[in-house]
C-alpha cells in the first residue's frame, strides 16, 4: 500500500532531496526526521516566506546559520515551484527541468555526469510513478499533458 502524503511532506521531500517513495517509507515507519523534523522545517520556512522574513529570522527561527537558512528558503523556494503545480505532468515537467537546471549549474561536463543526471530524471518518473499511485491513475491518463 502507497502512503498518500500531504503537501507538507512533498514539499520537505523535495527541499532535502528525497524521492517520493522513500519519503513516503520513512513517514510509514515513522522516522522522526522525516514526520517532524523535515516538515517543521517546510512548515518554517513556508511562514517566513508568507510573512516575509528576514534570513536572519529565519535562521533564528531555524536554529540554524544565515547560509543554511538562505539555502532552506530557496530550495522552499524551488520545491513550490514544483509540487504546487495545476496537474502531474506539469509538475514532472517542472521536477525535471528543475533537474536538468541544476546539473548545467554545477557544469556538466563528462559522461559521468550525464549519466548523474540521467539517474536524477530517472528519480522524476519514479516520483511521478508514486503520485499516480496515490491518486488512482495511470500514465496514459496524464499522457495527453504530458506532450503538450
Amino acid at each position: 500500500m502507497t502512503l498518500l502524503m500531504d503537501r507538507i511532506y512533498l514539499l520537505a521531500a523535495e527541499m532535502f532531496n528525497y524521492s517520493y517513495d522513500k519519503y513516503a517509507d520513512s513517514v510509514e515507519f515513522g522516522k522522526e526526521r522525516f514526520t517532524k523534523m523535515m516538515p517543521k522545517d517546510a512548515r518554517v520556512t513556508e511562514e517566513a516566506e508568507l510573512n516575509r522574513w528576514s534570513d536572519d529570522k529565519l535562521a533564528e527561527e531555524l536554529d540554524c546559520s544565515k547560509d543554511e537558512a538562505i539555502a532552506l528558503r530557496d530550495s522552499y523556494r524551488s520545491a513550490v515551484e514544483i509540487i504546487d503545480q495545476d496537474n502531474l505532468a506539469s509538475l514532472f515537467r517542472k521536477g525535471v527541468t528543475a533537474s536538468i537546471q541544476y546539473a548545467i549549474q554545477q557544469g556538466l561536463k563528462n559522461e559521468d555526469e550525464i549519466n548523474q543526471l540521467a539517474e536524477q530524471i530517472c528519480y522524476r518518473a519514479a516520483d511521478l510513478s508514486y503520485l499516480l499511485t496515490t491518486e488512482g491513475k495511470e500514465l496514459r491518463d496524464i499522457s495527453e499533458n504530458l506532450r503538450s
